[in-house]
């Protein structure tokens, strides 16, 4: 799914690269919301896991500087993979202490919103970072045209052109997905469990969004059965 990269930037076109610095705030903020989780259902402590990330992305963000694009791949996954991890045991330990009453149902019901936030910011990650051979590969190419997502922006003419000032004289930039694009995609997932304005092309890319959306659904159905227990 990744172009694979030597010492030369991947960029083949004088344009800025996509920025990094939105994905990586998403991965540290649903690493941080791990404090906010009880600690029967998180891995270790919480620091453990914002730590581990913070480390990785760190090391992600010294290998693009150094230009070692595989490395940066790997690191990248590797926090992700992390989170992930991390997502489903605080989502098995969830649904392990419900039925037990291990904490109290305003705990459990922090504690599934929070997970269902974490949701959504890591497989915004994951998209972001798999879709079309990931930043670094989008970043060689002047337009976004194949990808694992169809946003309305790749078949419409001229999608950048409002970027463009009217009395400007060059021509209007190729369109290109962002942080933001995957991010309310995710969001949209968890929220109608379908893609909705995004058709998925690729099978790797609907596996994720099943998983993503059962995640989604079963925290929503703990802040339910807590919300119905409750009154």
């Amino acid at each position: 799914m990744n172009d694979q990269f030597t010492g030369t930037h991947p960029r083949a076109v004088a344009r800025a690269p996509e920025p990094r610095w939105p994905a990586a705030l998403a991965v540290l903020a649903a690493a941080a919301l791990h404090f906010v989780l009880p600690r029967s259902i998180v891995v270790g402590p919480p620091w453990i896991v914002l730590g581990t990330v913070a480390l990785l992305i760190l090391s992600s963000v010294y290998a693009r500087k150094r230009h070692a694009w595989r490395a940066n791949e790997l690191l990248s996954y590797a926090a992700l993979a992390a989170l992930t991890l991390a997502l489903f045991f605080g989502l098995i330990g969830l649904l392990y202490a419900l039925p037990r009453r291990l904490e109290p149902a305003a705990a459990m019901l922090r504690s599934a919103a929070v997970l269902w936030v974490t949701n959504v910011l890591v497989f915004a990650g994951w998209y972001w970072r798999l879709d079309g051979g990931g930043p670094n590969a989008r970043d060689r190419r002047d337009a976004h045209e194949r990808g694992a997502f169809l946003f309305p922006q790749m078949i419409l003419p001229d999608a950048d052109a409002a970027m463009i000032p009217v009395d400007a004289t060059l021509p209007a930039p190729a369109w290109r997905p962002g942080f933001v694009d995957y991010l309310f995609l995710a969001f949209n997932t968890s929220t109608a469990f379908s893609p909705t304005d995004v058709p998925v092309l690729s099978r790797w890319a609907k596996g994720m969004m099943m998983i993503q959306s059962v995640i989604s659904f079963t925290s929503v159905a703990v802040i339910v059965a807590r919300a119905v227990n409750i009154l």
